[in-house]
C-alpha cells in the first residue's frame, strides 16, 4: 500500500462493499508507518510522498533484523531493497527471506520480479573512472534498475587514458542524466560535463593514495569544478546518486505530461 494506485484500489473496494470497513481499517491503520519490534518503524507512506519507497541500510543491523524488515516491507512493495550487504550477511538472509536476490558487486539484496520493468522515459548513463570504482558505480546502476529506470553502463574510462572516454562520446550523447563515479583526484565528472548537454551527478569514491584522504580530495575537486551543470553527492554514495537521477527523470516526465 505504498503507491497511489494501490491505495485508490483499496478505497474503491471499501466503497463498493467488496471489503468491509473493519478489514479496510486493518489494512490502512499502518499506512504511514509500522513498528517492527523495538528496532524499526517502516515508512510505508514514503513512496506516496517522494516517489521512492524506503530502502534498508544494512550496516549496523543484524541479519535477523534485516530479514524481519524485508518480510514486512514485501507485503506492500513489489521491490524491497537493502544496501551495503556483505556476502556473509546475504548467506544468513537466504534462509529467512524467500526469493531474495544478491547483487554482489553492488552489495545489494533485493526482493524483486524476475523481469524488471522500465517505468519512466529516458535513461541514466553511469560512468566509472576505474575498476576500483566499480562497486559504487554498480550500486548506482542496480538501484536505478530496481527503481524502474533504464541504465547504460560505461566502466573504466578515467582521465589517465582519456581516449577511452572520447571513444564513447556517443553514449554520453544518448543519455538523459549522467552519473559519473571517480576516486583519486576526481577529475572525470568535470571532463564529462564539458561534453554533455544533460545533468551530471558526480560521485566521489574513497579510492586513492594517502593524499586523497579517503575520498575528500575527489569530493573537493568535484565541488570546485569549473564545468557547469554538475551536482555532487557524498563520498561512495552510489545509491543517493541513482535516486537523484531518478527524481530528475520523474520530474521531467511530470512536466511533459502536464
Amino acid at each position: 500500500m505504498t503507491d497511489e494506485k494501490t491505495l485508490r484500489s483499496l478505497l474503491e473496494s471499501i466503497a463498493s462493499g467488496n471489503i468491509s470497513p473493519d478489514a479496510g481499517l486493518e489494512q490502512i491503520k499502518n499506512l504511514t508507518y509500522e513498528p517492527i519490534g523495538e528496532f524499526a518503524k517502516i515508512d510505508h507512506h514514503r513512496a506516496l510522498r517522494t516517489g521512492f519507497p524506503e530502502v534498508i541500510w544494512g550496516p549496523g543491523k543484524t541479519p535477523g533484523q534485516i530479514a524481519q524488515i524485508m518480510n514486512v516491507m514485501r507485503q506492500r512493495n513489489p521491490v524491497v531493497m537493502a544496501t551495503r550487504i556483505e556476502p556473509e550477511v546475504y548467506v544468513a538472509l537466504r534462509s529467512q527471506v524467500r526469493d531474495i536476490r544478491y547483487y554482489e558487486s553492488a552489495r545489494i539484496c533485493a526482493i524483486a520480479p524476475s523481469t524488471l520493468e522500465t517505468n519512466y522515459p529516458g535513461n541514466i548513463g553511469i560512468l566509472s573512472a576505474g575498476t576500483a570504482d566499480f562497486p559504487v558505480a554498480e550500486e548506482a546502476a542496480v538501484t536505478a534498475e530496481l527503481s524502474g529506470f533504464q541504465v547504460q553502463r560505461l566502466w573504466d574510462v578515467g582521465v589517465a587514458g582519456i581516449h577511452r572516454l572520447l571513444d564513447n562520446r556517443h553514449l554520453i550523447a544518448s543519455t538523459s542524466v549522467l552519473i559519473v563515479v571517480a576516486g583519486m583526484e576526481g577529475a572525470l565528472p568535470s571532463v564529462v560535463a564539458g561534453l554533455a548537454d544533460t545533468p551530471v551527478i558526480a560521485v566521489p569514491t574513497s579510492i586513492g593514495y594517502g593524499a586523497s584522504f579517503n575520498g575528500l580530495a575527489p569530493l573537493l575537486t568535484m565541488l570546485n569544478s569549473c564545468a557547469a551543470g554538475i551536482g555532487v553527492v557524498n563520498i561512495d554514495n552510489g545509491f543517493g546518486a541513482a535516486v537523484l537521477a531518478g527524481q530528475i527523470l520523474r520530474t521531467g516526465a511530470k512536466l511533459h505530461q502536464g
